[in-house]
């Protein structure tokens, strides 16, 4: 591969300049006044190189140069696109904090933003301190800016955590013709994207709790006359400790190359000043519309006001905020293929309610989606939300409902229309798909109707990022609802003007910008190895406290992988292929006399020991891991299939062939 002339000049003045910081040709010249004093006849010595550079080594300075400027192997190519999560570009001198400019485009404007540490932590202020080789809870720093995204070296928790990290962010403007451009400060200014720290605490059975969301405003850093600046960041809590403080981080901002001219600190208050001013002006005319929205809906039917009608939401930071701005139109690339491989990930994401401090009932937390995919689980409404961009992207007319399923109560699902009108509920939590079948009540009491075919039992509006409907018919339940979203005699449609002004990307900068999502960086094969290893030690070790030996049939484990491959299909496509080979090949390996059990099971989760306390629970991996009898031979086979964002979707499937004693 060529190398462009710019480059090695770039890097012999790089060079050169961090050289003569380090006054090398002083303490060159003192080696050599000293080399030319020792010698016994100076008069007939004559210097040669090698005799510089064993002089040069001997004192340290060769040694010095090297580590000073931190030569450092090249790191493979990331075969991902720009836009993934992939390793910052750059090394960091943790006794000064500076950059390392390697394998930077210098026609490029970039923001190096350093974490240099956080303090006053006060929940973990008794944390003990962990042990070496001792697993403890963690602190890990996620970033989003711009379409980037980085993560921290996870840091054991303590109350002034050493959260030290680095991320280069490219600055680059929305244009595509424009993206090579070096951006000047009067751009920068325009550029109201702010970076999005969430703070994920991951505790000893690697849990995960979301400690604090903050939106960092980088912009004062165009009034820094070098360039640099460094300050305090309040992280404060989540949900109903919003207005608590979690703890304090302390963060440097960096211009690379520096600006030529700075703003000054009037110019940047002066701008955001007026942003915000934009914003509320904006979302006070839209509460008002909103309100008197409310008003005729009531107007039309006084019941109304107990359907399940949700216009505004609050999310984690306790910010509310109209519905429809939580979905947006989120492409995945080509890490993800199809909109039913999308419900399967977006249900492999784990399913918690937000933490309520105290009775009281649910505590309803919507939250944005870095921090819903950071921490990898929450609550319906983030599945439903994140689904339903996701099947936008994919180009269907999808919508979130909300209103009450069986069983359950309050619960939010995603809804699509087809173009010859059919619809189709999609259950985010479980990737199952429902056909709505509509009946018809003023059929004769003996006519046959269809049983209702979801789970769904009342919907009181649906919503996108561009749509807001409320039922307004007779009935909101699901079975006797009509989805004619054109009819406003059976949904009261909001103004999609109004919803573009405070909910479109861009409209206001209170709107936290959608992030993309991340390839998956896990190996499937090696974590799927290593959980069979650990289960098989469990499984053993278990039978041997039953005073029972073990022995594993390598055969029949092979076997059972296509067993789990078939049931990793159907959860993702609905349908179910290739089950005949299985049972085919499964014949073979059994012999005449003998009995063949099988037990699979799925987990969201990789940790064998949880998984296997679980089987324990169960009746039929019961009887196969307490299997007695003739030529007993056990089996078990671990999958791991790796969805983005490193999402696991894990199979176990355990079995046993034995000849019955009797």
């Amino acid at each position: 591969m060529s190398v462009p002339p710019e480059i090695p000049s770039e890097l012999k003045r790089l060079i050169g300049s961090h050289l003569l910081r380090m006054g090398i040709q002083r303490k060159i010249r003192e080696v050599l006044s000293e080399a030319v004093k020792n010698d016994p006849d100076p008069t007939e010595a004559v210097l040669s190189e090698t005799t510089i550079l064993q002089a040069l080594q001997h004192k340290g300075i060769v040694d010095e140069v090297m580590r000073d400027l931190h030569f450092t192997k090249e790191a493979p190519a990331d075969p991902q696109p720009a836009s993934l999560s992939k390793p910052s570009p750059y090394m960091v001198d943790e006794d000064q904090n500076q950059l390392k400019k390697t394998h930077i485009d210098p026609s490029r404007q970039y923001l190096y933003l350093g974490v240099l540490g956080g303090k006053a932590f006060l929940e973990h202020f008794q944390e003990p301190e962990p042990l070496p080789g001792q697993v403890c809870s963690t602190f890990t720093l996620y970033l989003h800016f711009r379409n980037q995204r980085f993560c921290s070296k996870p840091v054991p928790c303590a109350c002034e955590p050493d959260l030290k990290d680095g991320f280069l962010l490219e600055l680059h403007r929305d244009g595509i013709a424009e993206g090579g451009k070096m951006v000047d400060a009067t751009a920068m200014l325009s550029i109201c994207d702010p970076v999005h720290l969430v703070l994920i605490r991951t505790d000893m059975s690697s849990e995960t709790t979301l400690v604090s969301s903050y939106f960092l405003d980088w912009r004062k850093v165009l009034s820094s006359p070098s360039g640099k600046t460094c300050f305090a960041v309040e992280l404060m809590g989540v949900g109903s400790e919003c207005k608590v403080a979690a703890g304090v981080l302390t963060v440097s901002l960096e211009l690379y190359p520096p600006l030529t001219a700075t703003l000054s600190d009037d110019i940047i208050t002066t701008q955001q000043t007026l942003e915000r001013r934009r914003a509320a002006e904006k979302e006070r005319h839209f509460l008002g519309y909103a309100k008197q929205w409310w008003r005729e809906f009531l107007d039309i039917r006084p019941s109304h006001q107990h359907r399940m009608v949700k216009i505004f939401a609050q999310d984690e930071n306790g910010v509310s905020r109209p519905v429809c701005s939580y979905v947006r139109v989120l492409r995945a690339g080509r890490i993800l293929e199809s909109p039913r491989q999308a419900a399967r990930f977006v249900s492999l994401l784990a399913h918690e309610k937000a933490p309520v401090v105290g009775g009281g009932g649910r505590q309803e937390q919507w939250s944005t989606v870095m921090a819903f995919l950071s921490r990898g689980k929450g609550d319906c409404e983030d599945h439903a939300t994140l689904l339903c961009s996701l099947l936008l992207g994919f180009g269907l007319d999808a919508y979130v409902c909300v209103g009450t399923k069986a069983r359950v109560g309050p619960h939010t699902w995603v809804l699509t229309r087809s173009t010859d009108g059919s619809i189709t509920f999609w259950e985010s939590l479980t990737a199952h798909r429902y056909l709505h079948q509509l009946m018809d009540p003023d059929a004769p009491p003996l006519s046959p109707q269809p049983k209702p075919s979801s789970p769904y039992r009342t919907v009181g509006c649906v919503f996108n990022h561009q749509t807001f409907l409320a039922n307004c018919q007779p009935s909101d339940a699901v079975e006797l609802c009509v989805f004619d979203f054109q009819n406003p005699s059976r949904w009261k449609q909001m103004s999609e003007e109004a919803i573009r002004c405070v909910c479109a990307p861009g409209s206001i900068t209170s709107l936290p910008p959608l992030p993309p999502l991340c390839a998956p960086s896990l190996d499937p094969a090696a974590a799927s190895n290593q959980l069979e290893l650990e289960m098989r030690s469990l499984v053993s070790e278990h039978r041997k406290d039953l005073e029972l030996s073990t022995v594993w049939d390598d055969h029949l484990c092979y076997l059972l992988s296509s067993a789990l491959s078939v049931y990793e299909l159907e959860r993702c496509t609905g349908i179910s292929c290739g089950n005949e080979e299985f049972q085919d090949a499964v014949r073979r390996a059994v012999p005449d006399g003998h009995t063949f059990k099988g037990f699979p099971i799925h987990f969201l989760h990789r940790n064998a020991r949880r998984a296997f306390a679980t089987c324990l629970r169960n009746a039929f991996f019961e009887e196969i891991v307490r299997c007695r009898g003739d030529h007993v031979r056990l089996a078990v086979r671990a999958r791991v299939f790796v969805y983005p964002e490193n999402t696991c979707a894990v199979w176990f499937m355990f079995a046993s062939k034995y000849r019955s004693v009797l």
